[in-house]
């Protein structure tokens, strides 16, 4: 009467709930602390450049960008882009997030080795995603294609290296911009310890991206990944 049940969707479930669980996590965190006023009174925007000039970089613009924790550096245009939440607010959070971008951009400026394997691999982990699906399928319509199913899981698996590649990445700026902010006394010890509740919670959501994806690979390999040859 309920027809077939996947025992695998369990997998993309609990991946499911990681990832959700994660954004809110994120979401109250830094709504939380959204709140907390800094004794600097620095903005998000105001703390991102004197960061970069106080490690000597000069040749990175800091812009505004619509949303909410859109937050990203562009290491191709050399621009680092902060949200309506952060850019404009003199929040522990705000200045945490801005602190964390800024990390990034100091990742491009020392040629840390992790973001340059992160960038090179963006068209690679972009391609796989897109594909590995489509690919997987005209692999089961053409007689379960074993050479397409396996071509459409190792696409899959790129993307799931991406995430892993990226964890490092992340966990470094946060380290960068907590050293940071400790060390030049924006913050004092107090919004330091709300800051890195911030970025910890915020880091959360990497780790859950990661976890989900692994799951989803599993799910594929175990539905796909032990055909046999049919070409």
């Amino acid at each position: 009467m309920f027809g077939y049940f996947d025992a695998t969707y369990i997998l993309v479930l609990i991946g499911a709930v990681l990832s959700m669980w994660a954004s809110m996590r994120v979401n109250s965190t830094y709504q939380k602390y959204a709140g907390v006023r800094s004794y600097s009174g620095l903005t998000g925007a105001e703390a991102a450049q004197r960061i970069l000039n106080g490690a000597g970089i000069y040749d990175v613009r800091v812009e505004h960008i619509s949303g909410n924790l859109t937050d990203h550096y562009d290491p191709r245009s050399k621009v680092l882009r902060l949200s309506d939440s952060v850019y404009g607010s003199a929040s522990v959070a705000a200045i945490g997030v801005a602190a964390h971008e800024c990390g990034h951009a100091i990742q491009d400026d020392k040629s840390y080795a992790p973001l340059k394997i992160r960038n090179a691999f963006v068209p690679v982990a972009n391609f796989g995603t897109k594909a590995a699906f489509p690919i997987i399928l005209l692999g089961l319509f053409f007689g379960s294609s074993y050479t397409l199913v396996q071509i459409g899981l190792l696409c899959f698996a790129c993307g799931t290296l991406f995430q892993l590649i990226t964890l490092p990445v992340e966990f470094n700026a946060s380290a960068r911009a907590v050293s940071i902010l400790g060390s030049t006394h924006m913050l004092s010890d107090q919004e330091l310890k709300q800051t890195r509740k911030v970025l910890s919670a915020a880091a959360m959501t990497y780790v859950a991206a990661a976890a989900a994806s692994i799951l989803s690979l599993l799910r594929l390999i175990l539905l796909f990944g032990g055909g046999r040859r049919r070409d």
